[in-house]
């Protein structure tokens, strides 16, 4: 029986990386954690990994800028997109009042996620480190009990902690979007829980002149596209910069394939990042904690 691909994340297990990997892909995949976001996307480029899978944007956080920059520098493409409801605990060695706690340790993400809840606490310090289930394994570790863990009730029943609080993120409503990437000749692997919607992600650099970014924007409208996601990052040169766009569209089929080389005629470059199925309604129902 041929194996199933290998697919990279970052984090180690128990992360919310690996629940989002398997929420799409389910024993389709080989999940492999990488300690960094740039390991996943070099194993993908180098080969060694069929397929990875990034966190791009978070509903309190934001946008994970890295992530972006990376990809938009890569020979990569989206090829798939899921998002995960998060629901974070603070996890301890045994059971006690949080208040003796000194140190809470976690990704700076999820540290962003819980910042209502620290200041509640303000005796105890929010330190960042590579991973949410790091994070746990690093308090289960070290034996610290002046130390604690945010992370997932997995990862709590992983290394052996009890959670204290649970659903200490600032909103119940607390998403991940994530992207599975791979190289252009990949096949696409079948994905659960995809819409037939398909959406298109690129990356666009627009000279320094009034009205440039209108102009990129303006076909998108006139063609009734919808704009579902925008922002800028620094480009090559200081005070210069990109915009990564996302359109409710198929690169390869009119209108949009019509558009896009309006918009390519019209900017300094384009990329095409990948067109892909958007992801499907989130179901709250335990996948955040697994």
């Amino acid at each position: 029986m041929k194996r199933p691909p290998v697919v990279v994340y970052q984090g180690e297990p128990g992360a919310f990386s690996e629940a989002a990997l398997l929420a799409l892909l389910g024993d389709g995949a080989q999940p492999e954690p990488k300690r960094a976001f740039d390991e996943v996307v070099g194993a993908v480029v180098s080969g060694d990994a069929a397929l990875g899978l990034l966190p791009v944007e978070n509903s309190l956080a934001g946008v994970v800028a890295p992530v972006w920059d990376l990809l938009g520098d890569s020979p990569l493409r989206v090829v798939g997109e899921t998002v995960l409801p998060i629901r974070l605990a603070l996890l301890a060695l045994r059971e006690m009042d949080p208040a003796g706690l000194r140190r809470a340790l976690s990704h700076p993400v999820a540290l962003e996620q819980c910042r209502q809840f620290l200041r509640r606490h303000p005796r105890i310090e929010p330190v960042a480190v590579h991973d949410t289930a790091g994070a746990a394994r690093l308090v289960a570790e070290r034996g610290d009990e002046e130390m604690a863990a945010i992370a997932s009730t997995h990862a709590a029943k992983r290394y052996g902690l009890v959670p204290l609080e649970h659903d200490i993120q600032d909103r119940t409503d607390n998403r991940t979007r994530f992207f599975l990437v791979g190289r252009p000749d990949e096949p696409v692997p079948r994905l659960h829980g995809s819409t037939a919607q398909s959406k298109t992600a690129l990356v666009v650099e627009v000279g320094d002149r009034p009205g440039a970014l209108l102009d990129v924007l303006e076909p998108f409208a006139r063609a009734g596209i919808n704009l579902t996601h925008l922002q800028s990052r620094p480009a090559g040169a200081p005070w210069t910069y990109r915009f990564y766009l996302e359109v409710a569209a198929d690169a390869g089929a009119p209108p949009a394939s019509e558009v896009i080389r309006e918009v390519m005629r019209r900017s300094q470059r384009v990329r095409i990042m990948g067109s892909f199925l958007a992801a499907g309604p989130v179901r709250d129902e335990g996948q955040s904690e697994s």
